[in-house]
């Protein structure tokens, strides 16, 4: 349905740090870094992040993106990943049957205050 997802952040170090570390467990990583902006994804770029005022990436309010898992296991395992680096807790891995019955998710706040989640669809 879409191509690319891109987010302004305040400090692009801090958050490729971040990103590396939370998105490792679901086989998603930095394909490119450039001097204002890095891109991830798993054969091709679709989640940038760009240096706010350096780019035209700004935030917005309400914001929340979800990355697909495999398994319930890369959904405990993004949410480990990004408790060991800090994010703030906003929902343990856990069936969120009021979506459907095999909504299995995790949230997270990340550096810049945007929710992100990790989910599996999938019965196991």
């Amino acid at each position: 349905m879409f191509d690319h997802l891109s987010l302004g952040v305040s400090n692009l170090q801090r958050s490729i740090n971040f990103y590396n570390v939370v998105l490792a467990p679901l086989g998603i990583k930095c394909l490119f870094n450039l001097p204002y902006v890095a891109a991830y994804g798993i054969d091709r770029p679709m989640f940038w992040i760009g240096n706010r005022g350096v780019t035209e990436i700004e935030p917005s309010k309400g914001f929340h993106l979800a990355f697909v898992a495999s398994d319930r296991f890369e959904v405990d395992a993004f949410y480990t990943a990004a408790m060991q680096v800090a994010a703030k807790d906003d929902g343990k891995p856990g069936l969120r049957e009021q979506y459907h019955p095999n909504y299995y998710a995790a949230f997270a706040i990340d550096p810049d205050g945007y929710r992100i989640e990790a989910v599996c669809h999938n019965p196991q």
